[in-house]
């Protein structure tokens, strides 16, 4: 079966969020045996050179695109027994950012028609399945099905659509649907892609996808429920039979706290004493006071509501009241960083606050943290909660979306459990779940350890998720 995985971003060429992850880890780990899988993407600007001196160039096409008629090259590289292709085109791909230009519709319309029009002319390879990714991905499907209708080797390509974020829809005035898209009037017209007087790419692609996934199964449920769709939970609630949840894995190679690049000291869970260097290495670095017995709280992500940082910043006063260090990493809203900018002189040697993204540091404090805080208001999965518990740092998570399906809530009866999790999105049961985990850290040091150890050799690897895409691809392709 040969499956082209379509994503406006990949690691290690061009990543931006979780997605870059997936599609740089995912494909790897389906690959092989009876699967070809390749990769298509853009060739953007931002690639390190590295990467670009190692690209072999293919060929190069025009694409139509409305009334434009626009250059496209291809590019190749192998890497992990993947392919990866880079669509060439330097008015759109050579940026400095990957997203967030005033002609982002545009940009992904041209990729996406690029990716259909390269559907045959693949060196005699036609994929079985086209794998699109969020909105940026979101035309292909809908080029598909409505520009190539009657072209036999297309019509017979199924296609998945995955929901990363359902936050961002690509939504689009109407007048850019003929003009730039080059899309006829009667997908407005007749519903197809009509929102609220605009246009939703996402809400096509769902429509005239053979199937959507989304990245756990808990999202997929809530993604039926107004209070997590952003308006499309009608539509996926109709939808619901071709709807699935799939959990995200991580890169267990990468997120290795024995053989981890970044640590002050490696450790396993069978030998702990490398945590204990790394936890006094990270409180020097970030200046909190050298306390090997009180817990180091530590938070890695963005620093955004949705991501419950009013949570966090409303119940700070009352977490601080209960001895313990707090570390966060991470940029965000504006309001946040100061709060928590002004915050770390208030609780001096006891709260710091690094504003950036460091990727090194994000390391040492998933290895050095006794406690992992990730209280979202929403989840799609999630992927700090599992490498935390890789490096036997307890979550303390909301039970939402992947969060919920990742961390199994501590059993104080039998002792069971991943973490600590509440369900309210209430400062209060936060801070309950927060007391419950520093009064067991303090009272029962053996039951800790046990769940340090249970997260560390909990298979979080992309090994079952790829097998749920085999099934997936299989299920649709008979």
């Amino acid at each position: 079966m040969k499956i082209l995985y379509a994503t406006s971003e990949a690691a290690p060429f061009a990543k931006v969020g979780g997605l870059g992850d997936v599609a740089g880890a995912l494909p790897a780990a389906l690959a092989g045996s009876s699967y070809g899988v390749r990769v298509i993407m853009p060739l953007y600007g931002s690639i390190p050179e590295e990467w670009r001196a190692k690209m072999k160039f293919i060929k190069y096409t025009y694409v139509p695109l409305a009334w434009r008629n626009l250059y496209c090259g291809l590019f190749e590289l192998k890497k992990d027994g993947v392919t990866f292709y880079f669509v060439d085109n330097e008015f759109y791909f050579k940026r400095g950012e990957v997203y967030g230009h005033y002609d982002d519709g545009e940009r992904y319309a041209f990729f996406s028609r690029a990716v259909a029009a390269l559907l045959t002319e693949l060196d005699g390879w036609v994929p079985d399945v086209v794998h699109c990714n969020d909105w940026q991905t979101a035309l292909i499907p809908i080029y598909m099905r409505r520009l190539y209708d009657g072209v036999p080797a297309i019509e017979a390509i199924r296609t998945v659509f995955t929901i990363h974020n359902i936050e961002y829809q690509g939504r689009f005035n109407r007048d850019i649907l003929e003009n730039v898209f080059g899309l006829p009037h009667t997908l407005f017209d007749g519903g197809t892609l009509e929102y609220m007087g605009g246009l939703n790419l996402m809400k096509g692609a769902i429509e005239l996808s053979d199937r959507v996934t989304t990245v756990s199964p808990s999202y997929a449920e809530e993604l039926q429920y107004a209070y997590y769709a952003h308006g499309l939970e009608g539509l996926l609630a109709e939808n619901r039979g071709k709807l699935t949840g799939i959990l995200n894995g991580i890169d267990t190679s990468l997120f290795d706290p024995s053989t981890g690049k970044n640590l002050a000291q490696t450790f396993s869970s069978e030998d702990m004493k490398g945590k204990v260097k790394c936890k006094k290495e990270l409180q020097k670095l970030l200046g909190l006071a050298q306390r090997p017995e009180v817990p180091l709280i530590v938070s890695v992500g963005r620093l955004y509501s949705h991501k419950g940082m009013d949570l966090v910043a409303a119940g700070l006063e009352e977490l601080m009241d209960m001895d313990v260090q707090f570390a966060l990493l991470g940029r965000g809203e504006w309001h946040f960083e100061q709060y928590f900018s002004t915050a770390r002189h208030d609780y001096e040697g006891r709260l710091s606050a690094s504003l950036l993204f460091n990727p090194s540091l994000a390391d040492a404090m998933y290895a050095g943290g006794d406690i992992f805080l990730m209280p979202s208001q929403a989840e799609p999965c999630g992927l700090s909660q599992m490498i935390a518990m890789r490096y036997g740092t307890v979550p303390v998570v909301r039970e939402t979306g992947g969060l919920k399906d990742t961390v199994e809530p501590y059993n104080p009866e039998t002792g069971g459990g991943l973490g600590f999790t509440f369900a309210n999105y209430d400062k209060y049961d936060l801070l309950h779940a927060v007391r419950r985990a520093v009064d067991l850290y303090h009272g029962d040091k053996n039951r800790w350890k046990d769940i340090m150890k249970r997260g560390m050799t909990r298979d979080f690897s992309w090994a079952e998720s790829a097998k749920a895409y085999k099934q997936l691809y299989k299920d649709i392709c008979r």
